[in-house]
């Protein structure tokens, strides 16, 4: 059975990383998403008061 590889680097994943092969791979993943770089498909609406108005204060700034 082959070895998974990085979604990254394409290098053998590790365990302790998976489904990357190391911390870097790891780390430049979740920074694309805090980047959102990345986003889910779904709807727009946001149902918690909260959360919609602190991405209104967000847009403000």
């Amino acid at each position: 059975m082959p070895q998974p590889k990085c979604p990254e680097c394409s290098k053998p994943t590790e365990q302790a990383y998976r489904p990357f092969c190391s911390k870097r791979c790891a780390d430049l993943d979740l920074g694309r998403w805090f980047n959102e770089d990345y986003v889910l498909a779904g709807d727009n609406e946001v149902s918690d008061p909260i959360l919609e108005n602190s991405i209104r204060a967000d847009k403000e700034d």
